[in-house]
This record gives structure tokens, sequence and C-alpha cells, in this order.
């Protein structure tokens, strides 16, 4: 049955890389053959693993490969799908004409992510009960984007889950779902039989007393440390640790704000389940957006100020349209060496904008007025410009930046700030245990040519590669 399963895993692994390759979407492909080998390497590292850190942080691998494989599958199925119905002239039943205009895209970034646990008064304040362990961490998806957390382990004397690292987004939408999920795994304290002979002996020797402690060392030495003593049991064979949906909760526009905020998480475990975590049902993050109409320029060319009843020896300037600013500088270069500007004009969901032409201007003869309200005075500013194509790209820049405005809503009332998330770095608890190899505990001395020399190098040769996949893992996110 187990060989069935690997034939048809296979198969779909091959026939997720054929549909890429029709596709010829180069981009997407790396990214899909990336996560498999990493759903490969994790698949070895978890039946590598001897610590309990290192089979947690396999398996978490393992979840965040299989999710993200999965969203790219979606993507496919919905670009085949697009493809074959470009090619026939059919549209989906469900889908509507494509709008006029669409809404720039974004970064978005949730931080300072904490969820509250309610303990009961005997667990936390009197400490009563067994003292359990769960490792939890997030996972975020955005259409095919998925990210994770930081693991952490959590018990009764934590009052809160906090994860540190910034989790950001390069591409989103105003429409954006932004799902959280959470993931636990109860954590069980390591028996050890079997881990390190060398140490059990010395806790059991000296925990059954002097002359006991005597007779179980010389009966474990008489084994050569080989594991085959009667007094050790025979090390269980483990599939690794298995992850729970805690909870879980959708993120949208309206959650966006530029402070910390509290939102509802949705239960999905009870406390019958070996993984449930007391959990208080909200989450609290701070949530940011910055649309790229906040961010870049998206118009810029020369000017002319338009003086009061003036049509002649007007100023040239050097205009740039950025977020709710039209910003004019005396020169081009000024704008890239942050200078200040000569003026600034305001651009908001109530600003009025006009083109016009004046029929006396030989020059510069197209115009174009920019009106603001502030309090009961009205106040226009009226710039020229030299052709009707520059008056065309000028309408255009600031038509597509009010729909953007009318899409992203209370984003682009300011920009918002967003921290560049630090680099991930590998567990500390995985790299304070060293690799397998040096978990290895031998009681003598190998022979040269011996069997255990040819499972040392074996085991050496894993560790290297356990390395390599953790360094690659990491590096990439």
């Amino acid at each position: 049955m187990q060989d069935r399963l690997h034939i048809l895993e296979d198969l779909n692994m091959l026939y997720i890389r054929q549909m890429a390759l029709s596709l010829e979407d180069t981009e997407l492909q790396r990214k899909l053959d990336h996560e498999i080998r990493m759903r490969e390497g994790a698949c070895k590292l978890l039946a590598a693993c001897s610590q309990r850190e290192q089979a947690l942080e396999a398996t978490k691998s393992l979840l965040v490969c299989n999710s993200r494989i999965l969203s790219y599958m979606g993507e496919l199925q919905r670009r085949k799908e697009a493809q074959v119905l470009g090619k026939t002239g059919q549209r989906p039943s469900d889908s509507v004409p494509p709008p006029e205009r669409t809404p720039c895209r974004g970064r978005l970034c949730i931080s300072d992510l904490r969820i509250p646990l309610m303990w009961k008064d005997t667990e936390y304040f009197k400490n009563k009960g067994d003292l359990h362990r769960w490792a939890v961490f997030l996972l975020l998806q955005l259409g095919e984007q998925i990210q994770d957390t930081e693991m952490v382990l959590v018990d009764r004397t934590l009052t809160d889950i906090s994860f540190q690292n910034n989790v950001l987004f390069a591409e989103a939408g105003p429409d954006f779902e932004l799902r959280l999920e959470l993931y636990g795994a109860c954590v069980e304290e390591e028996g050890a039989l079997a881990g390190a002979p060398k140490r059990l002996a010395t806790k059991l020797s000296s925990s059954l007393g002097r002359s006991s402690g005597k007779r179980v060392r010389a009966s474990l030495d008489s084994a050569g440390g080989s594991g085959n003593s009667p007094i050790l049991l025979p090390t269980p064979t483990v599939g690794g640790p298995r992850f729970h949906l805690l909870a879980h909760t959708t993120l949208t526009l309206a959650a966006v704000q530029d402070g910390f905020r509290t939102h509802d998480l949705t239960l999905a475990s009870h406390e019958e389940n070996p993984a449930w975590l007391p959990l208080y049902g909200s989450v609290c993050c701070r949530l940011a957006a910055q649309p790229l109409c906040m961010t870049q320029p998206t118009a810029s060319g020369t000017l002319r100020v338009q003086q009061a009843g003036e049509l002649r020896n007007g100023t040239l300037v050097h205009g740039v349209l950025k977020g709710t600013n039209l910003v004019c500088y005396w020169r081009s270069e000024d704008a890239d060496t942050g200078q200040e500007p000569l003026f600034t004009i305001a651009i908001n969901k109530e600003t009025r904008v006009r083109a016009g032409e004046l029929e006396q201007a030989s020059e510069w003869p197209f115009t174009l007025s920019i009106s603001n309200q502030y309090g009961d005075d009205a106040v226009t500013n009226t710039l020229q410009v030299e052709s009707r194509e520059a008056l065309q790209n000028w309408m255009e820049a600031l038509w597509q930046l009010f729909f953007d405005m009318s899409q992203w809503k209370h984003c682009c009332d300011e920009v918002m700030k967003i921290e560049t998330p630090a680099p991930r770095k590998p567990p500390q608890a995985l790299a304070k245990q060293g690799s397998l190899y040096h978990e290895m505990v031998l009681s003598e001395p190998v022979a040269s040519g011996g069997p255990s020399e040819g499972l040392l190098l074996q085991n050496n040769a894993i560790s290297a590669e356990i390395r390599a996949l953790l360094s690659s893992y990491y590096s990439d996110r």
C-alpha cells in the first residue's frame, strides 16, 4: 500500500511539472521545483532526526512545503484554464468582463503578532496539574504566497504566544484576503532511553543507589554500547510529530491600521484534542499596507506655473506626482538628490482636476487646473503643459491615482511604515545540537573496515546533507 502511494505521489509531481512546462512560466516552475526539492529534503530530514526539536522543525517544514505546492497547483490550474479558454475564445461562466482600470499593487506587512492564552487559575496561578508543552507556529497565505513564522514553545507559564518576526508580502491588491492559520503539536517529554546510553547509565546508577547502579552500568558496558542490552527498550518507529490546526482567521483591507489591533479567531480545536491550547479567541497584530501609488512616482515632466492673469514668462518647474502630492522642483536633479521642493500641490479624494486650452497662447497652450477646498476657501493652481500628449499623460496619471485611492481607501491617507524583515536564521536549538554524527554515542573505538565504520560514514553523509538542506531552506525566506 505504501509503495502504491509513493507511485501515485511521483505521478502527481510529474503531472505538475509537465503542466508548468506547458504554460512556459519559468518563474512559477522554478518556485514549484524548489518546493518539491525542499519537500523531499524535509522527508529525508524527518527520517534521520533523533532529537525532538529537529523532528518538530522537519515536520513544520514539510507542512509548509506541502501548502506551497498545493497553492502553486491551484495557480497552475487557473492559468491552464485561462489558456485553454483563451484559445477557444470562451470565458468562464462565473467571470465578469475586466474593468477599464485595475488598481495598483502594494506591499503588505504583518508584525507584532500575539495570541493571548486563557489558562485555568489552578494551572497558571497555583501551578497545579501536569506541565505540558506545545510547539506552535503561524501559517500565513495571501493568494499563492505562503509564509510562516518561527516555531514557539508554549506552556502554562506564558500568558500569550508572541511571534517576533515580521511577515512581508510583496504583491497584494486592495481586495486581498490574508488567511492566518495557527498550528500546534503537543510536545511529549523525551524518554531518551535509547538516545544516550552513557548519560542514561549515569542517571540510573545515581538514582538506584551505589550497588544497584554498579550492576546496571556493568550490564550496559557489557553490551558494548550497541543498544542490544535487555535493559534498554527497543527504539520505537515514529513517523514524526503531528501538527493540528488550532485556529484561523482572515484579514482584509478593513483590518489595515497603522497601529496595534485585535481581531477575532475562529477556534478549530477542542479540549479533547491532544494539541488543544486554551486560546482566548483573538489575535493581536499590526497590519500595514503600502500601495505603490504612495511610494513610487506615477508621472513626471516639465510644467509652467501660470501666474495670476499672466500667460507669459511663467516659471518652468519639474513636477513629480507621488502619493497624495504633486511636488514641483526647480530642476529634475533636485528630485533625485532630495532637495526642498519649490512648492507642493495636495492631491486627495476631494481634489478637482480640469483640463483646458488657451487659444491666445502660442506656446504652452494646454492647462491643468487643480482645485482644493480648505474650509470656506477654494485654492486653484493652474499649470501649463507643452503638448496635448503631455496633458493626456498627466490627466491619465491623475485619474489612475483617484481610482487607486478609491480602492485602497484609508491606506492612501498617509504612507504607513513597513520594516523590511530580517533574514530568517536556523533555529537556535538546531544550531546548538550539532550534526547527527556528533549525537551518536560510541562506547569504544571502531575498527577500520568494521561494520560500524560504514554506519558512521553513512550518518556523517546524512549530517552534511541535512546541514545543506537547512541552509537552503532558511536562506530563501
